[in-house]
């Protein structure tokens, strides 16, 4: 039976990249030492380091004003290490979720942070708006997808100070427009890859102006010196993750790029949320206006809330794999990355149409 990856994270994955790390972990480019094996130092390695660089720059159009950084820890180490090196006397941060929550709390370490609005109020199932970003602070962080909620930014804002971006689960899902933001960062583990490298793109002005006294790894500008381009290699870089990353990319740029994965996921969307509007047995839990590209999520219908685990049984005995809802939302959950192929959601679909004719008879 076909399985059908809909887990939250890690993601799944175009299939070329999986059978090139196959390969690559027998034989890296013909050294006869696997990647798993090898030093970052090997000139092959220095060769994908770079390569993986300009993937990104070709992708979104990424000017050379601005640094990119393969990092290990997680978008989580983002969440201090970005007021560490930006924040000098007050931050914004617009809270739209828990990881939104979980990054004014590490940037309260460094200093004075206001929460312009939160969607807390209504479990973060809509995007706040109307709000005014306050002129003083050193940068506005935004989350723009919101995987546990299942809410997404679909535009690039305007701001009147740097704009800074956790993109994690919806970088290389649409085309951005760069110079918008100082500074975007992310695990790979939705999009891009498997868990195990942190991307981070950051205008290089912003490099070394925090006037505060830095622990080495935590200073950007150690990625970045001025005498020298490390391709993020001052220490041993996450060597696996980031060539699975590199094979990802390539896919991305076979298939036609962001502009054609931006068309794919909004299909890919509209055939799932159609069919939960349509479905007299489930119903969205975000706002319309702000509903995930990424993350799609519903519970039972009013009245139908005890099928719930009947679907959950139904769905996996037709392949479904990782729907179900976080647990602060409950529900459901489908995770449509880029990789998701069209298929799989069709699969789904076709489930809860069976599902909602096996109760209306």
């Amino acid at each position: 039976m076909a399985k059908h990856n809909f887990n939250a994270g890690p993601c799944v994955l175009p299939k070329q990249a999986i059978e090139a790390a196959i390969e690559a972990i027998r034989d890296f480019d013909n050294t006869g030492i696997g990647i798993l094996e090898i030093s970052h130092r090997t000139p092959g390695w220095e060769r994908v380091m770079a390569e993986v660089e300009q993937l990104w720059r070709d992708l979104l159009n990424i000017p050379e004003e601005y640094a990119i950084f393969f990092l290990g820890g997680g978008a989580s180490t983002q969440f201090f290490e970005v007021p560490a090196n930006l924040l000098k006397t007050k931050a914004a941060y617009l809270q739209t979720g828990v990881w939104a929550k979980k990054a004014v709390k590490e940037a309260k370490f460094y200093g004075e942070v206001e929460v312009v609005a939160s969607s807390e109020d209504k479990t973060y199932n809509y995007i706040p708006k109307n709000y005014t970003i306050p002129t003083d602070a050193d940068y506005f962080h935004i989350t723009t997808n919101n995987t546990i909620y299942g809410t997404e930014i679909h535009e690039d804002i305007d701001s009147p100070v740097t704009l800074v971006a956790d993109m994690s689960s919806d970088i290389m899902s649409r085309p951005v427009d760069i110079k918008k933001y100082g500074m975007i960062y992310g695990g790979a583990q939705k999009n891009v890859g498997p868990a195990g490298v942190t991307f981070v793109i950051i205008r290089k002005d912003l490099l070394g102006q925090s006037g505060r006294k830095l622990q080495t790894m935590v200073d950007y500008a150690t990625h970045y010196p001025e005498e020298a381009r490390n391709h993020s290699m001052f220490n041993t870089p996450p060597v696996f993750p980031i060539f699975v990353m590199y094979q990802t990319l390539k896919w991305v740029k076979e298939i036609g790029g962001v502009e054609e994965m931006y068309r794919r996921n909004k299909e890919k969307a509209a055939l799932l949320y159609d069919e939960i509007d349509r479905n007299s047995m489930f119903v969205g839990t975000a706002a319309k206006e702000d509903r995930s590209l990424m993350n799609v999520c519903f519970v039972m219908a009013p009245g139908k809330e005890d099928l719930q685990d009947e679907f959950m049984a139904f769905a996996k005995e037709r392949g479904m794999v990782g729907i179900k809802g976080h647990r602060s939302v409950g529900g459901f959950r489908a995770s449509i990355y880029n990789a998701c192929p069209k298929e799989s959601v069709e699969a789904l679909v076709a489930t809860m149409k069976e599902f909602e004719a096996l109760h209306t008879k």
